[in-house]
């Protein structure tokens, strides 16, 4: 039976894709912080589900609870990376700029670790980090979690170059949605928006082939390419 950890499966994508990957035969280790909410998927599926309350921001602690959980599991697979938060920020209150710099960035990165290092004692694997469209320029709107985004991005990157260095058979997926009907999804004129039953049915299809960069759905990839197009006295402006 194949096996899977999934940080941030309360709600959203996570939560969806947690649901997908269990019907589909999988183990899934369910990690965040509202228990409550990972005990609704256990419910669901309590033969095929573990449950592990972790909140990212606390990097030690929560290093420790994952890794217990892995070898609860006896190992894993595939890791998911699903947890994030955002928030509309133009008058650049900074409480809200460190919540997302602590999370996206502090906290994606000491679960990455985790992963990764799983993975390379295991000699295989396959980490998966759910990052945005909203990586590829700054907003704005909310810089830091633009910034948060590429950051994620670009590490990530990195580790690809390490795998491929040590001559491993690990896979690392970046999933870039647009707009999903989640908490995060916030704004006005929203376009594209996908369901996050759509979104996650996408992402599983892209984790089976082990896709090294997927848009979700796939017409933001034609919104990417745009986005790098658009010259910087233009963008200043938008």
């Amino acid at each position: 039976m194949k096996k899977a950890i999934i940080i941030g499966a309360s709600s959203g994508i996570g939560r969806e894709l947690s649901r997908i990957m269990a019907r589909d035969g999988f183990m899934v280790g369910l990690v965040a912080r509202r228990v409550r909410l990972l005990n609704n998927i256990n419910n669901e599926f309590p033969k095929s589900t573990f449950i592990k309350q972790i909140d990212i921001n606390d990097s030690k602690n929560a290093i420790l609870g994952v890794n217990d959980l892995i070898n609860k599991m006896g190992g894993v697979d595939i890791f998911v990376i699903s947890a994030g938060i955002g928030f509309l920020n133009k008058e650049l209150q900074l409480e809200n700029e460190i919540k997302t710099i602590e999370t996206n960035i502090a906290g994606f990165t000491a679960m990455a670790n985790v992963a990764f290092r799983h993975f390379t004692e295991k000699k295989q694997g396959h980490l998966v980090v759910i990052t945005s469209i909203a990586a590829i320029r700054g907003a704005r709107q909310c810089p830091a979690y633009n910034a948060s985004k590429a950051f994620q991005s670009n590490y990530i990157e990195g580790l690809r170059q390490n795998v491929f260095h040590l001559n491993l058979p690990i896979t690392i997926t970046e999933i870039r949605p647009g707009f999903v009907d989640t908490a995060m999804a916030q704004g006005d004129n929203l376009f594209w928006v996908a369901s996050p039953q759509e979104a996650a049915k996408q992402i599983y299809n892209n984790i089976l082939r082990k896709n090294e960069l997927a848009y979700i759905t796939r017409r933001w990839r034609l919104i990417a390419w745009l986005f790098r197009l658009v010259p910087m006295w233009i963008h200043k402006r938008m």
